[in-house]
């Protein structure tokens, strides 16, 4: 297969589902949306010790630092091929080569490190928990063969969406691997999330188009580099000045995650450009519709983006995405006050 051409490799995987699966274990109404029967199996066994555990881990990530406790505790664990309970409790007595691994991603920052750090004595006790349950052995026997399933009725068809050519055609620069690595699991809905390198998790619920709209968007994480750039990080800056982009970052049910303008802007920076890609596969859900009813409304700097984007006839000058991003913001085209009149523009 030429260097051109996306590498696909689907696989399983205990260890995200695991991590996964604790969003159903803290009891969180969002997630028994999906998990419900799931839950009861296993909650006359959860003891009082882990309870309060599962309460601290859900009120120290998500309630006190706006996480998902999934997406925050895979994107960690990716940083080491750690693939049992046994390994990744293990992993928590030495953290230092999952630091190590984990500062050469475009992820880290110390204060988010930190926080990882201070989840560790509740996910001890967590994980002590599944392994007296065998929920590896339950994992194995009851959940690995649907998701063996669906992986046999998904690899065939992935040949033919060659999504690193179009990624790297939006972005403008070479991602680092033409291969891109699908995770199904089983407790991962309703999040689609990136993890560490061309990697992300996805679910035995969705139909194929799902999976390829997810490689599409999940690869251009993060679209640019997010700490080290101060040009951007002052444009992104100063849309907060933006009343109804603020609105939304502000007013909008935190267990979709983006509870910052930073996570929103880049959410709606990769969602504008898969958009584009879906569209060229001919898998794209109506723009309108899409952003409609995604996460209650909230990506409204998307909508604005993708008209620009389409007006722009983006990226016939092979701009990398970033340069544009700015020099829109910057030109006013995107800047603070206009996103309103795209968003009316586009519903009218």
């Amino acid at each position: 297969m030429s260097q051109s051409q996306t590498n696909w490799n689907i696989e399983p995987s205990f260890k995200y589902d695991a991590l996964c699966f604790l969003n159903i274990l803290t009891a969180d109404t969002f997630y028994l949306t999906y998990y419900k029967d799931e839950y009861n199996k296993f909650k006359d066994k959860i003891t009082e010790t882990v309870k309060l555990s599962l309460i601290s881990l859900k009120k120290n990530l998500k309630e006190n630092n706006g996480r998902i406790i999934s997406a925050y505790l895979c994107l960690y664990f990716s940083a080491v091929e750690d693939s049992t309970l046994e390994q990744m409790t293990t992993r928590l007595d030495n953290l230092d080569e999952l630091k190590k691994n984990f500062e050469k991603t475009p992820y880290h920052d110390e204060e988010s490190w930190n926080l990882f750090v201070s989840a560790v004595p509740d996910l001890k006790v967590i994980f002590a928990y599944l392994k007296e349950i065998d929920f590896e052995g339950y994992w194995n026997q009851n959940i690995l063969p649907l998701v063996q399933k669906k992986i046999n009725e998904t690899q065939p068809g992935l040949k033919d969406y060659d999504v690193i050519k179009e990624n790297e055609y939006l972005l403008g620069y070479k991602l680092p691997s033409n291969e891109i690595v699908v995770y199904m699991l089983y407790y991962v809905r309703p999040h689609g999330i990136k993890i560490t390198g061309t990697r992300f998790l996805t679910d035995v619920a969705w139909p194929f188009n799902i999976v390829i709209r997810t490689a599409a968007h999940e690869m251009m994480h993060p679209p640019y580099d997010p700490a080290n750039d101060t040009e951007l990080k002052e444009v992104i800056e100063s849309l907060r000045k933006d009343d109804f982009l603020m609105d939304k970052v502000n007013n909008h049910n935190p267990s979709f995650g983006y509870n910052t303008l930073e996570g929103l802007f880049e959410e709606d920076c990769v969602q504008a450009m898969d958009q584009l890609i879906n569209e060229k596969f001919g898998i794209a859900k109506d723009a309108k519709q899409r952003w409609k009813e995604s996460d209650d409304g909230i990506h409204v700097f998307a909508i604005a983006l993708y008209q620009v984007m389409k007006e722009e006839n983006y990226n016939s000058k092979n701009e990398v995405f970033r340069d544009f991003l700015v020099r829109m913001i910057k030109s006013g085209r995107l800047s603070a006050g206009k996103i309103k009149a795209f968003y009316d523009k586009f519903y009218n």
